[in-house]
């Protein structure tokens, strides 16, 4: 029998009070948008025991588990901050519908980078319920827009529908959408002083950070230097917060408000604690919990002050006193947007800061007009190797990330396992220690290493470890790097961390045989490998951005528009997009990821961005400042 598939859908948004800021509507104000999507024909193509859906239009497809892979369609519309969504409507026309003999694949669960070959799940039960269910969704969230506050409304349509039970395939020749809305009146702001920069440190490092100040100030970006202990002693506004790390987020909140405040720099890392951490500067851990681990660091938290309702991002919407909490039982409801941009230097001494701020300043004097800085070096392998897999992710992902960037000029490097170019650690150190602009590692990680693997093969290719980044010779010719793998950002690694698991764990902390201790987590290590690649001296990264927990990978076809492959290659669209500061354009690839993915409905999403840490400078102008 024939299914009715409805063509219109309306969804109704209710939006509660604004909270914290100020705001004020009219009839005047009551605005409408309208858009029309023309979708191309629809291709099938049959592979073994499937049929493979493509639709030219489509941004991604969907990773819901155990759904089907079906093409998604996105469309991302601004509004002033504070714009109330009335209505939403969509509606499809000139439908059609195929039988097709092979059913459509199941979506692959997503796989954590740090396991040695893909899972393989069964095929979803034959079910008479539609896939996906509804025709389009969409989310709305407020965030940073260049120098606006803006809100987002991101609609996901679903113009292609599978019923499983009969192989059948519906899809849509046209979209039409309509967005209701209100705007708000002008709101009037009153900025007492003006400070794009705030970095934040405690007393101890202060005296070393003010060359940074100086030299920040002479290039035109009005910096104020607040050490952690003046927040704690309300030296600005009046503290808030039910712990440190709420106190230091209330305090940014203000700096924004008050202060225009547009990059914030951390300074400061782990400063002992074994029971207990202890932090130079205040840290933030996610709650949630993906079954692989139950928390990891997210200096995002920092960054995302505002919902799209006005209110305070708390990150604890249920006020428990938990943090971005989400398991079986409890989900704190998050915005994840940032309103400004957020980076770490992770320093546990005195010397650390003086070196960090030495390679800013070179850097940024130095860089611009360098042939060294137009090179790209590409470092990867086959990320999920399988017999039947012909596609090498990593490599995938290297590749996409350079068709970025090469109209700007950008000549390639590939150390890849399939082109023999990337064989160890050595012909990664010495690569890099020619000098180039950018580096992206894909594959696996952990704190101390990162590696991948030959093509169709499961043997290791190792890069550098964390102890071997000394031997980078390339001088103050720094690269930026993005990693995909897991934990090579986990800066809360420390050497007490091996007390801490004796006293915990007694003798089986280090055991080499299943189950294995945790000494094999490599946490007791002094720098983990993102920070012991940035943080060296005579060579290394001027900034790294990597996982501070489990990544995650799709395997196959698709993993260049899903989960980390897909965050990894955004950061260099945000480049070429015309993002040149650091912070600006690590948040914009986060942003466009979660345009994509919206993070409250799949949980894996959610993790990918918040674990998606930059160690270095936000306001880090990228190829140095023009002579």
């Amino acid at each position: 029998m024939k299914k009715s598939l409805t063509g219109v859908i309306v969804a109704i948004v209710i939006l509660s009070g604004y909270g914290a800021v100020a705001f004020s509507f009219t009839d005047q104000n009551n605005m409408e948008k309208k858009d029309i999507f023309l979708f191309s024909s629809v291709q099938l193509t049959e592979e073994q025991d499937y049929t493979n859906v493509y639709l030219p239009e489509a941004t991604s497809y969907l990773t819901t588990p155990r759904s089907y892979v079906l093409p998604v369609v996105t469309r991302v519309y601004t509004f002033p901050f504070l714009t109330k969504i009335t209505k939403i409507t969509v509606r499809f026309s000139g439908e059609q519908e195929t039988t097709i003999v092979k059913p459509l694949k199941v979506t692959p669960q997503a796989l954590p980078d740090n396991l040695k070959e893909p899972l393989i799940l069964s095929p979803q039960t034959a079910s008479s319920t539609i896939c996906p269910e509804r025709s389009f969704s969409y989310h709305i969230a407020a965030g940073r827009d260049g120098d606006s506050l803006t809100t987002f409304v991101a609609i996901h349509l679903y113009p292609i529908q599978y019923l499983p039970s009969d192989n059948i395939l519906r899809y849509s020749q046209n979209a039409h959408v309509r967005i209701s809305y209100k705007t708000p009146e002008p709101r009037q702001t009153t900025t007492f002083d003006q400070y794009e920069l705030v970095i934040i440190a405690p007393k101890a490092f202060s005296q070393v950070v003010e060359p940074l100040v100086t030299h920040k100030i002479n290039h035109g970006l009005t910096t104020k230097l607040v050490t952690h202990e003046e927040i704690c002693d309300s030296a600005y506004f009046p503290v808030q917060g039910r712990d440190c790390a709420e106190e230091m987020k209330y305090f940014i909140k203000n700096a924004f408000d008050q202060w225009e405040t547009k990059y914030v720099l951390l300074v400061g890392g782990r400063n002992g604690g074994i029971k207990q951490e202890k932090w130079w500067v205040p840290v933030r851990y996610s709650q949630l919990n993906d079954g692989g681990e139950g928390s990891y660091l997210i200096d995002l938290y920092f960054a995302d002050l505002y919902d799209s309702n006005g209110s305070f991002s708390s990150w604890d919407s249920d006020n428990n006193g938990i943090f971005a909490e989400w398991n079986s039982q409890r989900k704190d409801v998050l915005d994840m947007y940032p309103e400004v941009y957020v980076g770490r230097l992770p320093c546990t001494s005195v010397l650390q800061v003086r070196i960090m701020v030495e390679k800013i300043i070179t850097y940024e004097t130095s860089t611009n007009g360098s042939e060294w800085f137009k090179t790209f070096v590409g470092v990867a392998g086959d990320t999920y190797p399988a017999s039947n897999d012909p596609y090498y992710e990593g490599e995938m992902a290297t590749n996409a990330s350079f068709q970025e960037i090469e109209s700007l000029g950008f000549q390639a490097s590939m150390l890849w396992t399939s082109n023999d170019r990337f064989i160890n650690a050595d012909s990664v150190i010495d690569e890099i220690s020619k000098g180039c602009g950018f580096v992206h590692f894909s594959g696996h990680g952990s704190p101390l290493v990162w590696s991948n693997h030959p093509p169709m093969n499961e043997s290791w290719v190792n890069g550098p470890n964390a102890f071997q980044m000394k031997k980078l010779t390339n001088g103050d010719k720094q690269p930026i790097v993005i990693v995909g793998g897991c934990h090579n950002s986990q800066f809360n690694t420390s050497l007490f961390n091996i007390i801490k698991g004796i006293l915990d764990d007694g003798l089986s902390y280090f055991n080499s045989t299943r189950p294995y201790g945790k000494f094999w987590y490599y946490e007791w290590i002094p720098r983990c490998w993102a920070w012991a690649m940035a943080s060296h001296k005579k060579g290394g990264a001027i900034a790294v951005i990597a996982n501070t927990g489990l990544g995650y990978g799709e395997p196959g076809e698709q993993t260049l528009t899903q989960r980390g492959r897909h965050l990894e290659w955004l950061f260099f669209k945000a480049y070429k997009d015309g993002k040149v500061n650091l912070g600006e354009t690590h948040a914009k690839d986060i942003i466009y990821y979660m345009h994509e993915h919206p993070p409250m409905q799949d949980q894996t999403d959610c993790k990918i961005v918040q674990q998606w840490a930059l160690l270095g400078d936000p306001s880090l102008h990228i190829g140095g400042y023009p002579s």
